[in-house]
C-alpha cells in the first residue's frame, strides 16, 4: 500500500475481505503443489505464497496450507527487494525477482523465492511472493544438507535478489545459470514454473478483488486485519503474570565439531509487551547449524502463533515483540556461515519459547516434540547413467499435553507440510520402503503419554553405490518431558548390512550402501507430560494392546500396576 487511508470496515465487510484474500494466497498454494515435478513441494507442500507491504514489506496476508516458517521470513525477503528497488530504482511491472540468499530474508539456499510487484495506476500497491524448497542447488552433497559444511559455498550456488522476468521478459542467462548448478535441472524448471504460475494466479485474483471493492477499501482491510492482530497479541500477552522465564535445551553438535550448542531464551513479559532475548545461546558454529536473524524472527513469530492460535496470522502479530538475537550467537548468524541445517535450530529455538511459556502458564505447557526434520538425501545413478537425488524428511511423536496424549508419527510445529507418502518416494527414484511402522516404546511415559515416533527402513535398489547424507538431531538430547513427564526416545539412524550408526549421533555424509542394503531410521517420541502414575490403568492397557508401549516398558514406566 503506498498510503494511508481512512476508510473504516464494517466487522462482516472486514471477514468477507479476510476470507478472499486468504483464498488467494490458498489459491497460489494449491497451483503450486498441483504443478511442482518435486515431490517435497508437490507432496510434503513444502512451499508459501503471500501477499506483502508495499513500503515496509510486512506480512498482510498468508495462507492456511503454506509452511508458517517461510510466511514469517518472507517479509525480510520483500524487504530485500524493496531496498534493492529503492537503490537501483527500474521497478516495472511485469518485473520478477529470484532469490535463495540465506542472509538477506532467506532460510537455506534449497528455498528459492519469487517476488512480484503489483501496481494500479501506475503506482505500487503491494508485492505477491511465493517460496519452494528446490532439489539441489549444487554444493558439495546432493540435496544440499551438507552436515559437514563449514560456510555457505560447500552447501550450494547462493543468489542474491536479481530480476528473473523484467517488464514480463523472461532472463535466459538466469535460467541457463540456474540448470548449471543443479544435479536435477529438470527437477528445479518444473518448480520454477509451478511458482510463477502461482504468482501469475495470485495477481489475477488480486486484481480482480481490487476491481470488486476498490483499491481504498482492500487497502483499509490489510491495515485493520494488523491492527486487530496486535490487539489481541497485546491482550495475550497482558493476560500473562509479568516476570522473566528462562529455558534452555541443546542441539547434538554442529556436525562438525562434537560438541553440544545451547539454545538459550529469556522471556521477559512486562504488561502487553514481551522480549525475547537469545543473548545467552552458543556462538556462531563451524558446522551448518547456524541461522540468520530473519529466520529467528519467522521461528519466533511460528511459536507465538501456535501459543496464540486465535491472533489472526499477518505482521501485526509481533509488533509487541521484542526479538534479540545479536550476531555474537548461531541464532544471528551472518554470511557466510553454513545454514543448511536451519530446520534443526528453528525446531529447538521454538521448543524454548515453549518450554518458557510453559512456566508463565503452567497449565498449557506441553511436552517436547520429537525436534528434527531429520534431513535424509539418498542419490546416485539410474540404469540409463542419468543421476538421482532423493531428499525427503520424516515424522516423529508430538508431546504430551494438559489435555491429551501427544500425536503419533506427525510432523514438526513449523509446518503444515506432510510426510511424503512412501508410494510417491517409490515411484520417483530407485528405492524401496521394506518398513514404514510406528515406533514402540519411543513416547515419553507420563499422566499424557508422548506420541510414537516411526521406523523407516530403505533399501537400495539402483546400481552401483548409492551415497547418503543424513543431518538429523535429538540423538543425545531428547525431547523434554514436563510436569513431570519422563523424555521421549533418541534419535537413531544405522546403514548397511553391519548396521555402523554415525559417529556424532545424528549426521553423516561421505558414506554408502550398494544395491540391497538398507538404512534403517528410528525417529523420536515426543516427551510425556505429568507424574506417570497417574496415568489411568485402562490407557496404560490401551498402550499395550495397540503396541504403543511393550509390556516390558509399561512395567519399568507406570511399576507394577500396569502388569
Amino acid at each position: 500500500m503506498t498510503e494511508s487511508v481512512s476508510t473504516r470496515l464494517d466487522v462482516v465487510t472486514l471477514a468477507v475481505l479476510k476470507g478472499r484474500l486468504e483464498q488467494i494466497a490458498d489459491e497460489m498454494d494449491a497451483t503450486l503443489y498441483r504443478s511442482a515435478f518435486n515431490p517435497i513441494i508437490a507432496e510434503a507442500r513444502d512451499a508459501c505464497h503471500g501477499v506483502y507491504d508495499a513500503i515496509s514489506g510486512d506480512t498482510l496476508v498468508q495462507g492456511t496450507k503454506g509452511l508458517p516458517i517461510f510466511v514469517g521470513a518472507m517479509s525480510f525477503a520483500v524487504r530485500s527487494v524493496i531496498r534493492k528497488v529503492a537503490a537501483e530504482g527500474g521497478l516495472q511491472e511485469g518485473d520478477t525477482f529470484l532469490f535463495n540468499d540465506p542472509y538477506d530474508g532467506g532460510t537455506h539456499l534449497n528455498d528459492f523465492r519469487l517476488v512480484r510487484p503489483i501496481f494500479r495506476a501506475g503506482k505500487l500497491f503491494c508485492w505477491v511472493a511465493s517460496v519452494g524448497h528446490w532439489l539441489d542447488i549444487g554444493g558439495n552433497v546432493p540435496g544440499n544438507y551438507n552436515p559437514r559444511a563449514t560456510d555457505s559455498h560447500q552447501e550450494g550456488v547462493r543468489f542474491p535478489p536479481v530480476k528473473l522476468i523484467r517488464a514480463w521478459q523472461m532472463q535466459q542467462d538466469i535460467l541457463d545459470i540456474l540448470a548449471a548448478n543443479s544435479r536435477v535441472p529438470q527437477s528445479n524448471w518444473g518448480d520454477l514454473n509451478g511458482q510463477l504460475n502461482a504468482l501469475d494466479l495470485g495477481e489475477k485474483r488480486l486484481i480482480e478483488l481490487l476491481d470488486d471493492y476498490g483499491d481504498a477499501r482492500i487497502a483499509a482491510a490489510f491495515a485493520q486485519l494488523a491492527d486487530r492482530a496486535e490487539a489481541l497479541m497485546r491482550a495475550e500477552i497482558a493476560a500473562l503474570p509479568d516476570g522473566r522465564y528462562s529455558f534452555d535445551d541443546f542441539l547434538d553438535n554442529d556436525g562438525v565439531k562434537d560438541e553440544a550448542l545451547r539454545i538459550a531464551l529469556d522471556l521477559t513479559i512486562a504488561g502487553d509487551r514481551l522480549t525475547l532475548d537469545m543473548s545467552r545461546s552458543s556462538p556462531p558454529c563451524a558446522g551448518p547449524l547456524n541461522i540468520s536473524i530473519a529466520t529467528t524472527v519467522a521461528a519466533c513469530y511460528v511459536a507465538l502463533k501456535h501459543a496464540f492460535p486465535d491472533v489472526p496470522a499477518n505482521a501485526g502479530v509481533l509488533r509487541p515483540v521484542e526479538v534479540i538475537a545479536p550476531p555474537t550467537t548461531l541464532l544471528g548468524a551472518e554470511a557466510p556461515r553454513p545454514v543448511a541445517g536451519y530446520t534443526e535450530t528453528i525446531l529447538r529455538l521454538i521448543g524454548v519459547i515453549f518450554g518458557a511459556l510453559g512456566k508463565a502458564r503452567p497449565a498449557t505447557a506441553t511436552a517436547a516434540p520429537f525436534g528434527t526434520i531429520n534431513a535424509l538425501a539418498l542419490s546416485g545413478q539410474r540404469e540409463n547413467g542419468t543421476r538421482w537425488v532423493m531428499f525427503s524428511f520424516f515424522g516423529g511423536g508430538l508431546g504430551g499435553n494438559p489435555a491429551t496424549d501427544g500425536l503419533h508419527h506427525a510432523n514438526n510445529p513449523i509446518s503444515t507440510a506432510t510426510i511424503p507418502p512412501v508410494e510417491i518416494l517409490e515411484a520417483a527414484y530407485p528405492v524401496m520402503f521394506t518398513q514404514w511402522a510406528l515406533r514402540p516404546d519411543s513416547g515419553g511415559a507420563g499422566e499424557h503419554r508422548g506420541g510414537v515416533g516411526a521406523v523407516y527402513e530403505i533399501e537400495a535398489l539402483a546400481p552401483g553405490r548409492t551415497e547418503i547424507a543424513l543431518l538429523g538431531e535429538r540423538g543425545r538430547f531428547a525431547p523434554f518431558g514436563v510436569a513431570g513427564g519422563a523424555d521421549g526416545a533418541l534419535n537413531r539412524f544405522t546403514w548397511g548390512s553391519a548396521g555402523e550408526t554415525p559417529p556424532m549421533a545424528s549426521k553423516i555424509v561421505g558414506v554408502s550402501i550398494g544395491r540391497g542394503e538398507r538404512v534403517r531410521l528410528e525417529t523420536p517420541g515426543g516427551g510425556g507430560w505429568g507424574d506417570p502414575a497417574a496415568r489411568p490403568l485402562h490407557a496404560i492397557a490401551r498402550d499395550i494392546r495397540l503396541g504403543y508401549v511393550s509390556a516390558e516398558a509399561a512395567a519399568r514406566d507406570y511399576g507394577s500396576r500396569a502388569s
